[in-house]
């Protein structure tokens, strides 16, 4: 995004600035420690308005993770018979395999087709789609009281709305990882 230099530099594209900033996998890498024990400083990059613009395309594809395209992920959906025939729902499993690009998400229902990239993108430690599995899994509460009285949560009611999540944050991180591989080329 070339401009000329007589653009006024705003408040909207310093924040933007600094938020690809912080997702350039070099800074990241070069002042890891730093980060964790510190408040990140920022430098001034050769290209501002580069970096301003993927910074803007971050932002947006985070905060409107909700609304991208999603991507088209295989769905197979082989009904349990032993689980339906005594009336219960599917087996929650919700596990990824990184290596086949899949998702069970219960004795049911699986995704392919996950691009491989889709898992590099990272929150925090995890990856974005292996922390969303994580955040649907069915945990039971160790008190039994608590456990009888308060424990409603059934991914079987949620699952199409985590096949919904997962195909839009797969489009998320893939294209959060083309920007940060982007960035890597970048001159500083």
């Amino acid at each position: 995004m070339g401009t000329s230099k007589a653009q006024k530099i705003t408040k909207e594209a310093i924040f933007h600035y600094c938020y690809a900033i912080l997702h350039d996998p070099q800074y990241r890498e070069k002042y890891a420690l730093n980060l964790k024990r510190e408040f990140p400083r920022i430098p001034f990059y050769h290209d501002f308005w580069q970096w301003s613009a993927w910074g803007e395309v971050l932002m947006k594809l985070h905060i409107g993770y909700e609304s991208v395209e999603p991507t088209q992920l295989k769905r197979i959906d082989i009904p349990d018979e032993k689980v339906r025939s005594a009336g219960l729902s599917p087996k929650a499993l919700l596990r990824a395999d990184k290596v086949a690009g899949s998702i069970a998400l219960d004795s049911e229902t699986s995704l392919l087709g996950i691009p491989p990239e889709a898992w590099d993108y990272k929150l925090g430690n995890r990856c974005a789609l292996e922390w969303i599995l994580d955040q649907y899994k069915e945990k039971k509460p160790k008190d039994p009281t608590i456990r009888e009285k308060f424990d409603t949560y059934r991914f079987a009611d949620y699952k199409e709305k985590v096949i919904d999540l997962l195909t839009r944050v797969t489009t998320v991180s893939v294209e959060t990882v083309r920007i940060t591989q982007a960035m890597k080329k970048a001159a500083r």
